[in-house]
């Protein structure tokens, strides 16, 4: 907050938070804006990352380059500046994530020694799982947010999340990590084999004979190698679990919601804004993107009117204002309710541009309408 007590505008968070997450459905513009958030930073004199979880590729088309690595690659300042007018300290880097890369350099911080991590890199089960077990590309989503954190580098770090309700596993990815790791069935596997006699021993043994049975015993045995490859190293994972969700939740983050006037993309804005409630985080900023502007204050029924004792050419350009009129409107009423859910926080209208957003020039004006508040 500020000292007068307002909310800080979007402005304010790209000028002095560290760290921007940008949440919203499929095709509301996010990628977009969080892209063109990150170049603002970089004007500013910050130096930025933008870092996509979305696997479709879509910050890379925006920001103009075929690919993306999962290392902070910078773009030349030729092409995000061309006229020279940004802060000369900013500098601007991007990348997507990596999930089984990613995962690889965790294991490999975390092991005890040098063989753990070779027994579990190797192991069948690990390299089937890496990737593609559920909640692990966002799990390791917030591992890069604190590693880009963690390393000092960046002033500003702009996070392009998925679909809403892929983001919401993003954010809650943490605890149940933690949840995992105290698990019950999870702490039986992990006893060592010496242990064999113990209680919880025999209920794994049972429970690991009943799984063998539906997946075959070399997959079964797979797991367990793995997991028990796995022991001293749960606290690791722990700690930086809890670190992530400090991260999350200090004054550093700040929280973007985007959306757009369409009624099915504002309802689940809506339920997005709730569940954060529930997480304990909040709304920052909205951004409201491909909004059609208004242009006067008089009511549609009143410019038709006007129009109907107009000279023809002019009565056509004055009921085009008033279908424009109407459809602002609507759209300003389908916002309302979610304008009231998120309470203080700025709200930022950006006009549809009427070109897609693939090239510097069009973010560039996609930035001049966030960073003057829409």
């Amino acid at each position: 907050m500020t000292d007068g007590g307002a909310a800080p505008s979007l402005r304010d968070l790209v000028a002095h938070r560290h760290v921007l997450v940008c949440c919203g459905t499929g095709g509301v513009g996010k990628t977009t804006t969080s892209a063109a958030l990150a170049i603002e930073g970089a004007r500013r004199g910050r130096r930025t990352v933008v870092v996509t979880i979305d696997p479709a590729k879509r910050l890379a088309n925006a920001l103009g380059l075929q690919t993306l690595s999962d290392t902070p690659n910078e773009i030349p300042r030729a092409a995000w500046d061309p006229l020279g007018t940004a802060a000369p300290t900013g500098r601007l880097f991007a990348l997507m994530l990596d999930t089984e890369r990613t995962f690889d350099q965790l294991v490999q911080k975390y092991a005890l020694t040098p063989e753990q991590a070779e027994s579990i890199l190797e192991n069948r089960f690990y390299r089937n799982v890496a990737g593609a077990l559920s909640g692990t590309q966002e799990y390791m989503a917030m591992e890069k947010l604190f590693d880009l954190h963690d390393s000092g580098a960046f002033d500003l770090i702009v996070v392009d999340t998925p679909p809403t309700r892929h983001a919401l596993d993003f954010l809650d990815a943490p605890r149940r990590l933690t949840r995992l790791l105290d698990n019950r069935v999870f702490r039986m596997v992990m006893v060592p084999a010496g242990a064999a006699m113990r209680i919880g021993s025999i209920a794994a043994t049972a429970l690991l004979r009943t799984i063998s049975r539906v997946v075959g015993t070399e997959a079964v045995d797979d797991a367990v190698a793995f997991f028990r490859a796995f022991e001293g190293m749960e606290q690791g994972f722990r700690d930086r679990a809890n670190e992530v969700m400090g991260l999350l939740e200090s004054r550093e983050t700040a929280f973007v919601l985007v959306t757009s006037p369409r009624r099915d993309a504002v309802e689940e804005a809506e339920f997005f804004a709730e569940r954060l409630a529930v997480a304990r985080h909040s709304v920052d900023a909205l951004v409201i993107n491909r909004v059609h502007p208004r242009f006067t204050e008089e009511s549609p029924a009143a410019l038709r009117d006007r129009a109907a004792g107009a000279p023809a050419e002019l009565a056509a350009r004055i009921a085009n204002l008033a279908d424009f009129e109407e459809v602002a409107r609507r759209e300003r009423d389908e916002l309302l309710g979610l304008e009231q859910r998120i309470g203080s926080a700025p709200v930022t209208y950006v006009p549809e541009l009427g070109r897609d957003v693939h090239d510097f020039a069009a973010l560039r004006a996609v930035g001049a309408h966030l960073a003057g508040g829409g």
